[in-house]
């Protein structure tokens, strides 16, 4: 088991290197290449779905601001919550976000994307603005991309506005509601993670 975990940890290592310097750092095309990359993995017959998955979450941990993300989504317990507890919920919720992510990106990998157009909102923020073309199953969808821009070089992705609902925002409602059933206790929201994450 050890071995197996060395194996794909060193094999993470590796993808993301290959990925750090992939992605330009104009937020428009940074979205276009991030996107593609990874519908071609996700669409690429030689792969397996654990190979596909592995991928996807190499791009995205390296891409994606997931730290910033769970904080966002603990909502007020974050000022509040130790650091032993924060810690195991970012864990927790990286996995969970991991996984929920490859299954939406499946849903839609052979659909077409497509950039609108890219709208700097601050030096910290851009959106940018997109669409996933719809097919008998589906329906088209309007997404709009908020990248983190702090560092010009190295955007982040911080949140998906998904036909106008941000996904970050309800992530932070669900949360909430399963705290506020269980007097805010954070151990009950990571097991509730877990639950998901081993289902």
């Amino acid at each position: 088991m050890k071995k197996l975990i060395l194996i794909l940890v060193s094999c993470i290592f590796i993808v993301k290197i290959s990925y750090a310097t992939t992605y330009s750092s104009d937020p428009k095309m940074f979205v276009s290449e991030l996107v593609y990359d990874a519908t071609s993995k996700l669409s690429d017959k030689n792969l397996s779905t654990e190979e596909k998955h592995s991928l996807i979450e190499s791009i995205a941990i390296d891409n994606v601001d997931i730290n910033a993300l769970g904080l966002y989504t603990l909502g007020e317990l974050r000022k509040t919550a130790d650091e032993d507890s924060l810690r195991n919920y970012q864990k927790s919720f990286q996995k969970y976000f991991l996984k929920t992510l490859t299954s939406r990106l499946s849903d839609y990998s052979s659909n077409k994307f497509e950039i609108i157009e890219a709208e700097k909102k601050s030096a910290n923020y851009t959106i940018v603005k997109s669409k996933i073309s719809g097919n008998e199953n589906q329906p088209e969808i309007k997404i709009d991309w908020r990248i983190y821009t702090k560092d010009p070089q190295k955007p982040l992705v911080r949140d998906l506005i998904v036909e106008g609902l941000s996904l970050a925002r309800a992530q932070k409602e669900e949360f909430n509601s399963i705290l506020t059933s269980n007097n805010n206790d954070i151990n009950i929201l990571i097991s509730k993670l877990d639950e998901f994450i081993k289902k």
